[in-house]
Formats: C-alpha cells, sequence, structure tokens
C-alpha cells in the first residue's frame, strides 16, 4: 500500500469491507441520537436529486423520522425532502423515483434559477468580469445549500450533507456548497459501498447504478462526475479499501487529495500548521 493511501484511509475511515445491514443502522442511528440529545431538533432537511447519494441519505433521514415518531407515538418529527432545480432538472424522473422510494414526510420545490441570475448578474456587473460556468456552476451550489438552511430554520431542523469518502478524497463538491452541512451520515462509506446499502434496501437498480454527476455547468449538462475527475469510482473506491490500483489512478486521486485539503478543513487560523 502506497504511504499517502494508508493516511487517507486512516483519516477518512473507510472500512475494507462493510455489512450492509450494520452500516445503515449506524447512519440511521446517528440521526435519531442527534435528535434525542437536542430536543429542539424537529427535522432533518436533505436537498433530492434522484442520485445515488441523495437517495441513500433520504432513505436514512426518513427512517430515522419514521422511527423517533414510533417511538415517541407522536408525528412532530419530519424529513423535509428539497428539489432545487436551476430551470427544469433535466433528470426529473430519477428524482420522482427516488422520491417514490424514500416517501419523505414533506416535498418542498424551490427553483434556484432568479437567485443564481440575479447574484452572477450583481458580481458581474461589479467585477466588470462575466464569471466562467464552472464558477456559475459553485453559486448554483451554494444557492442550494443556502435554501436548504432556511428551509432547516423553518421547520426547526438541521441540514444534512451526502458527503462520502470516494467524493472526500478528491474534493468533489463545492466549498461551502454541498459541502456543508450539520451532519454527514454517509461519511467513511465510498460510492461501492452505498450502492451496496441500497441492493440491501431494496432500491430501485436505477438510483443506484445512475452515471453519478454534479451537473453544474451549463455548457456541461449531466457530464460524469468520473469525466471530470480523470478516474473511475472504482478505482477511487478500490484505493480507499486498500487495494493495488494502477499507479497513473493513484497519483491522480493523491494530486486531488493534495490539492484540495482546504475544503476538509475548516477556515485557517494562525495556529494552523496543515497548511505551511
Amino acid at each position: 500500500m502506497r504511504p499517502l493511501q494508508s493516511e487517507i484511509i486512516k483519516k477518512l475511515l473507510v472500512q475494507p469491507t462493510i455489512d450492509p445491514k450494520v452500516e445503515f443502522r449506524r447512519s440511521v442511528d446517528l440521526l435519531k441520537d442527534y435528535a434525542k440529545k437536542y430536543s429542539f431538533i424537529k427535522s432533518f432537511v436533505l436537498g433530492i436529486s434522484g442520485g445515488q447519494d441523495s437517495t441513500l441519505c433520504g432513505y436514512v433521514a426518513q427512517t430515522a423520522v419514521n422511527e423517533l415518531n414510533e417511538e415517541k407515538n407522536t408525528n412532530e418529527y419530519q424529513f423535509i425532502a428539497v428539489s432545487l432545480p436551476y430551470g427544469v432538472q433535466a433528470d426529473e424522473d430519477d428524482r420522482q423515483a427516488a422520491l417514490q422510494f424514500i416517501k419523505p414526510s414533506v416535498n418542498v420545490t424551490v427553483n434556484i434559477q432568479a437567485a443564481v441570475d440575479a447574484s452572477v448578474q450583481a458580481v458581474e456587473t461589479a467585477s466588470g468580469q462575466k464569471l466562467s460556468n464552472f464558477l456559475r456552476g459553485n453559486t448554483k451550489a451554494r444557492e442550494r445549500m443556502k435554501v436548504q438552511f432556511d428551509l432547516a430554520g423553518i421547520y426547526k431542523g438541521v441540514v444534512l450533507g451526502t458527503d462520502h469518502a470516494a467524493e472526500a478524497v478528491t474534493g468533489f463538491f463545492t466549498k461551502f456548497g454541498d459541502g456543508a452541512a450539520d451532519l454527514v451520515p454517509l461519511y467513511r462509506l465510498n460510492k461501492r459501498q452505498g450502492r451496496e446499502i441500497l441492493k440491501y434496501l431494496q432500491a430501485p437498480e436505477r438510483l443506484y447504478l445512475k452515471v453519478p454527476t454534479a451537473d453544474l455547468e451549463d455548457d456541461k449538462p449531466l457530464v460524469p462526475d468520473e469525466a471530470a475527475l480523470g478516474v473511475s469510482y472504482e478505482e477511487i473506491d478500490d484505493y480507499l479499501e486498500g487495494k493495488d490500483i494502477r499507479i497513473e489512478a493513484a497519483e491522480i486521486i493523491e494530486n486531488w487529495y493534495t490539492k484540495t485539503e482546504h475544503k476538509r478543513n475548516e477556515p485557517i487560523h494562525v495556529y494552523d500548521t496543515w497548511w505551511r
């Protein structure tokens, strides 16, 4: 095993193999324990895209809510599933399939297009420069997370994030966008392991076999994550499970890990040394 590979696995808490039933229960119990400790928490909020990660995280949240309500003989706990299209969502059919599987307490749709366009226009007017499609994509991600925190305030809840090890190692998320959340119940799992849990839960195959895509850039709709990363999730998962992979693939993963370290840390203060 490569030296940095061992360090990454330890830091991201990835297991080489999992028991899907056990790991699903660990994620559900995290949310339940948090809600029990902080009695003012009455909901979990999450954007549902129709992809693997939000489908699994949403099902975890709804399961936690159902169990909390049953245990307390109440209906005060809710899972708020949020649709956050920019205009029209290209893969709306997948989102609907995910909602049918999850059966959320509440489904809210907020179209972020007007807010994003207004923000982009304001910045471009002030700077005299045009934002690239990449930067506009980050604006979309941050607007989506802002909306989720607004809804969490309304519903007395907390925002869930779908961050998992395969995204964390590459930094494949928007800083203070989809990387911002209160609780991340999938943290420690890689992409393959999340798929194993959805299989265990008997989710529709289309939801966990769907090609992962961030779908943030206007000029690159539904571009696969793997095309943007330059390495497959299979190789990323193998790397995180301590297996030997192609040197070229390992170098790509480690390069992503090194240059995105700032995304996995709090804002830098004078005592921080990791970046020096």
